[in-house]
């Protein structure tokens, strides 16, 4: 299960970076468009999307290399119990907010892909299409979270100390 897990949060960190890339050739695209006197039409908006995409993409394997932004000034002046609960704690609401934001997100694409919602700029490009990223991105975090929370419960965790490691 740990393989299938830590595969799932390299792949979409690798999307991300091909979305990164894809953002890229957007950017270059208009660039070149503009100087060169042609027009291709939704370079802004697909820029946009695959932005987007690759931020949320990229949550959970961020997360599981401890590269989120943690206030730990609270978490570090406490030690055993109070630290364990604490991490506990942290972990159950972010797994509650991220279940919120995976739900959300994907009631957004079904409900988008259900009324036809199309983006209102030149490329009319059907918007459940771009949120699938969002919606992936955010399931993603989810399992991660809870992937934590269940190791920090089972005593298995590994935290990962930025600090210690940019020293």
């Amino acid at each position: 299960m740990r393989r299938a897990l830590n595969a799932l949060y390299d792949g979409a960190a690798w999307l991300a970076a091909l979305f990164m890339v894809g953002l890229l050739v957007m950017v270059l695209l208009g660039i070149a468009s503009r100087l060169l006197h042609f027009h291709v039409p939704g370079t802004d908006a697909y820029a946009g999307y695959l932005m987007a995409g690759a931020g949320f993409l990229a949550l959970a394997h961020t997360l599981k290399r401890g590269e989120h932004i943690r206030v730990t000034l609270l978490i570090t002046s406490l030690k055993g119990s109070a630290r364990r609960a604490l991490e506990i704690w942290a972990l159950a609401a972010g797994s509650a907010l991220a279940g919120l934001s995976a739900y959300f997100s994907c009631r957004l694409v079904w409900q988008s892909h259900v009324f036809n919602d199309i983006s209102t700029g030149n490329d009319a490009t059907r918007l459940w299409i771009p949120q699938l990223a969002m919606a992936a991105g955010t399931l993603i975090l989810l399992v991660a979270l809870v992937d934590e929370l269940v190791l920090e419960l089972r005593g298995q965790r590994v935290t990962i100390d930025n600090a210690a490691r940019n020293e």
